[in-house]
């Protein structure tokens, strides 16, 4: 029978007294020997009658020598539980607890240390005497005391195999075959000492106080399963350095922590801190998940942490555990750390510092609304894992600032995914190139898209100009009238010659607004008032009281940043913003469909209204085939699109405090042409003199009017399609049928329009069409049958 010994040198001795015995085995014997039956009866018998000779084996024994000296007798006894069938399987042996000493091995388990060499020793991975010293005591109180803490640490013995290669095998124990009792030096533990307990994991005096050296009685012994983990140790460890980077990180690590602790009242938090001179203060990060910062906290922490917080987890980067936050309220006479957890219910909680940088500190915050669930005891527990919770919390880091990044392009300037790979592979070469001659002045290349199709439309707002004009119109009148009524008073009190002047004036200019407004008329009325009226109010206020009410009416209808009346500018404005902004998120949405048809640069732009413009071809992309197919789908689907798109504005109208309509149209350029990317003004623009004449049509095809008329060409409840050649009409016109017969456009007559000349534009003719609102087939043909209805037609 082999033994193994551990090699630890021993600087305490533990609170258990260790007494192997074998009497489980005698009992388990003498049990079946009485049954007559039983198979084993007549070797039961047998092996009680010879094991009389040995009677230390079955009353037990505290000299581990007599392992040797009843080396056979203790191997044949224990043949019970090592059956011959399971012997090559199992990784087994009897173990002592925290003893670590182990017989009886299994032939599979004697093989693994065979092959592990003469110069392999015995012993746990991170084994510390202390650490061992106070588990036995926790072990105590589960089984003495019925006080279960969670303090169970996989063990795990790491053993090279014959290849030198290292194994891990993670340790489980049966405690079927042993008792615990306490001697008469052990001290009685109280409810009050085991809350001491919890909160000092690390005191080790205060541990060797309440569990004396040999103070309890372990009698038996247990039996140590080993299980081959080196494939999951592998695996967690590529997991710690390829930590995925994802929105879901931070969830994720959450429940991660929450089956460690096998509860699902614990929660994750995170919060970040400047380490300044000063101090230490609150970084202003708004988006973290922290239980310990809010709103209304101040820079520093110098009064919001208790001293030893600040001490501990700041200064010494130590973990910190709190079993109960009601007892540390009282020690730090409720201070606004422990006011903010009690305002979230928060009973217990585990602090772990990440250094992030040298002036940036990280707090990972383990919370849990039960007290005492998170204790200094259990915090042990988080030492394997806290190299994975600072890879974590890192790449959350990284993850944050890229989504800073993001929203600063969508919102400023950005890169359409569709032509991202363009400037990651110019930006490579420009690199490499770096890389090979450092010293050479190299430029980055223009980034140009060739033979490209382009697909411009607009929705404006019908008579913006005019609708803004009248709302500033309707604030100014109603601004000078509140003026004329408090002067009137004034006039009818005091009756002096001034107040008739003003009132003049304050009719002369309500009669120049009302027949129309001058580019300069608000700033004249601006400065009229500040001059002029403003002084006349301060007086009257400051001569008789009674006025001030009035003042004070006038002032509650002036806003306070522009300091005019801003009402009916302001209901245009919001007005405005949310047609825009509807408008805006549902193209934002269908183009997610059309670039799964075919990739293609996309753009849009804010004004009185939206309008986009939308390019494709083969040099656009660099994993997909162009085929004119996709143009002829595109085309259909912006129309498809505009139609959708009116009915987004026609049933929005009614619910705008300033009922809008918007006036569709579409430019159709059949001409392939280039694009550059001008870094100048982050966008792109066409390319070459030839190719301006497109950009020249956009700007003012919207002004344009119906030859030999004053009529406008966009029309609210309308789409107009722009073309200068006769084969887009026709292709129009499949594409304009297909949509009536969807119910997407009025049944009936297509208007066939020549559009005056524009400035340096002639020839531009137009299709127009009215929209169908709310007809739309309930059944919508899909993007898929789109392309489907294209090559019919064309067959």
């Amino acid at each position: 029978m082999k033994i193994l010994k551990s090699t630890y040198q021993k600087n305490c001795e533990l609170p258990l007294k260790l007494k192997v015995s074998f009497k489980p085995i005698f009992n388990y014997l003498e049990l079946i020997s009485n049954e007559e039956n039983h198979y084993l009866n007549a070797s039961a018998i047998k092996l009680l009658e010879e094991y009389k000779a040995y009677p230390e084996l079955k009353d037990g024994f505290e000299d581990m020598s007599l392992l040797t000296k009843y080396n056979s007798q203790i191997d044949r006894l224990l043949d019970l539980l090592f059956p011959d069938i399971l012997q090559t399987n199992e990784i087994k042996a009897i173990s002592i607890p925290f003893d670590f000493t182990a017989f009886k091995l299994s032939k599979r388990f004697e093989n693994i240390i065979n092959d592990a060499g003469e110069d392999y020793e015995y012993q746990l991975r991170n084994y510390e005497d202390s650490k061992v010293f106070i588990l036995s005591c926790a072990f105590i109180l589960a089984y003495c005391y019925d006080t279960y803490i969670d303090f169970r640490r996989p063990f795990y013995f790491d053993i090279p195999d014959k290849n030198g290669i290292e194994k891990h095998y993670r340790s489980l124990y049966n405690g079927d075959f042993f008792k615990v009792t306490p001697l008469e030096n052990a001290p009685k533990i109280t409810k009050e000492d085991i809350d001491i307990l919890i909160d000092n994991f690390d005191n080790i005096d205060l541990w060797i106080e309440k569990f004396p050296p040999k103070s309890y009685l372990f009698e038996g012994f247990g039996i140590m399963n080993l299980f081959d983990v080196s494939a999951d140790q592998s695996i967690s460890k590529i997991k710690e350095n390829l930590l995925r980077v994802d929105q879901n990180t931070f969830i994720e690590l959450e429940k991660s922590i929450s089956k460690l602790y096998q509860s699902q009242t614990i929660q994750l938090g995170f919060s970040t801190y400047n380490l300044v001179k000063e101090g230490v203060t609150f970084d202003n990060n708004k988006t973290e998940k922290s239980f310990i910062k809010h709103d209304n906290c101040a820079k520093s922490c110098a009064d919001f942490f208790c001293e030893g917080v600040l001490d501990k987890v700041f200064k010494n980067e130590e973990l910190i555990a709190i079993s109960n936050i009601e007892n540390y309220g009282k020690k730090t006479n409720n201070n606004k750390f422990y006011q903010s957890l009690k305002n979230q219910l928060i009973q217990s909680l585990i602090l772990v510092p990440i250094k992030l940088k040298d002036n940036v500190m990280g707090i990972l915050e383990l919370v849990s609304t039960k007290k005492q669930e998170l204790n200094s005891i259990n915090a042990y527990k988080l030492n394997d894992v806290i190299p994975v919770f600072k890879i974590a919390v890192e790449r959350y880091m990284e993850e944050y600032e890229n989504k800073l990044e993001s929203i600063i392009q969508e919102n400023y300037t950005s890169l359409h995914p569709s032509v991202k790979w363009k400037f990651f592979d110019e930006v490579e070469t420009y690199l490499y190139e770096l890389e090979l001659n450092p010293k050479a002045e190299i430029n980055l290349d223009d980034i140009i898209f060739e033979n490209v199709i382009p697909l411009y439309g607009q929705s404006d707002i019908k008579g913006s100009s005019i609708a803004r004009n009248e709302a500033i119109q309707q604030d100014l009148v109603k601004q000078l009238k509140l003026a004329s009524k408090v002067i009137e008073k004034a006039k009818l009190i005091y009756n002096l010659p001034i107040y008739n002047d003003l009132l003049f004036r304050i009719k002369e200019c309500l009669q120049n607004i009302r027949k129309g407004l001058d580019s300069g008329d608000e700033i004249s009325l601006t400065d009229f008032l500040r001059k002029d009226i403003y002084p006349a109010f301060n007086h009257l206020k400051q001569l008789d009281s009674k006025f001030k009410k009035d003042v004070d009416e006038y002032m509650s209808h002036i806003d306070p940043e522009i300091h005019v009346v801003y009402e009916k500018r302001k209901e245009y404005e919001r007005s405005v913003n949310k047609l825009n902004e509807e408008l805006a998120k549902f193209i934002d949405k269908k183009q997610e469909e059309a670039q799964k048809m075919f990739p293609h640069y996309f753009e849009r732009y804010k004004t009185d209204g939206i309008d986009y413009n939308m390019y494709i071809g083969q040099s656009l992309v660099k994993n997909h085939t162009y085929n004119e197919i996709y143009l002829e789908n595109l085309r259909l689907w912006q129309l498809q699109m505009m139609c959708e798109l009116e009915n987004v504005a026609y049933n929005l109208k009614s619910k705008l405090q300033h009922p809008l309509e918007v006036a569709s149209l579409i430019l159709i350029h059949s001409n392939p042409l280039s694009i550059k990317f001008r870094m100048d003004e982050k966008r792109f623009d066409v390319d070459g003199a030839y190719n301006i004449r497109y950009e020249i049509i956009k700007k003012r095809i919207d002004k344009a009017l119906i030859k030999n008329t004053d009529e406008r060409l966009t029309q609210p409840g309308k789409i107009a399609i722009v073309y200068s050649q006769y084969k887009d009409a026709q292709e129009y016109l499949k594409y304009i049928q297909y949509l009536q017969a969807n119910n997407y456009l009025k049944n009936g007559a297509i208007e066939y329009l020549d559009l005056e000349d524009l400035q340096g534009i002639t020839g531009l003719k137009a299709l127009r069409v009215s929209v169908n609102y709310n007809q739309i087939n309930e059944s919508n043909t899909s993007l898929e049958e789109i392309i489907g209805t294209i090559e019919q037609q064309k067959n």
